[in-house]
């Protein structure tokens, strides 16, 4: 074998322990605050879903770029914890302590996550680019959750959250855009977290804000590839 593809199916392996180990450590988070500190169940839940966004999805996506040569083991991880968590709402050994009978979120967030990098990789051959969008649901989502629930204590798409969003991740889009060689991908990377927050208040029946998220940032990067290519 390889030695760069046996590297990376390692740091595959790693990265998959890693965010399976944040996902028990919210565990003892949820079952102490609830037990303990009698803290609302349902607010627990959605901090608990933004930790995972941040320290798991977010930092993983941040190593990215470091360790793989191409997308596909982004790619395969993404689309396997995407059947595990599916299989986990189905079951009746759902992860209550982050997931809920109300949405699957978290699915399309880990689908979302992979095929973004895929995709966006194979066109731009640059993997800051292709982490953007899932940065933004990671870093951007996940801080604008929290700062809803810890104002509100329910999930709700208050626009304050949005303001917050916009703070995390036009930063985001600026600096990862900055490391394209395309014309102005810094700025269009800026425009792109300005939709994508925009886009993050909607739900269109199963379509919820991680995808409208990906897919309206995405738009925004190819149509300004497609002008600094021209």
């Amino acid at each position: 074998m390889d030695i760069q593809i046996a590297s990376e199916i390692v740091w595959m392996i790693a990265l998959a322990v890693y965010t399976f180990a944040i996902i028990l450590i919210t565990k003892q988070i949820y079952d102490y605050f609830v037990d303990k500190k009698h803290m609302n169940k349902s607010a627990m839940i959605y901090y608990n879903r933004k930790f995972i966004h941040i320290f798991a999805g977010g930092f993983v996506v941040l190593v990215v770029p470091f360790v793989f040569s191409e997308p596909y083991f982004p790619l395969l991880a993404g689309i396997l914890i995407t059947i595990i968590m599916l299989v986990f709402h189905k079951s009746s050994h759902i992860l209550y302590w982050f997931q809920t009978d109300k949405n699957v979120n978290d699915v399309s967030f880990c689908l979302m996550w992979g095929v973004a990098i895929f995709i966006l990789w194979q066109v731009f051959n640059n993997p800051w680019i292709a982490v953007m969008p899932p940065a933004f649901i990671a870093f951007g989502d996940g801080v604008t959750g929290l700062i809803r629930n810890f104002g509100f204590k329910e999930r709700n798409k208050h626009p304050i959250g949005n303001l917050y969003m916009a703070c995390v991740c036009i930063p985001i889009g600026y600096y990862f855009g900055s490391l394209s060689n395309i014309p102005n991908m810094a700025l269009w990377g800026i425009a792109a977290a300005i939709v994508a927050t925009f886009f993050e208040r909607y739900e269109i029946g199963p379509i919820d804000d991680n995808i409208l998220i990906t897919i309206s940032s995405t738009i925004v990067l190819f149509i300004g590839a497609m002008i600094g290519s021209a």
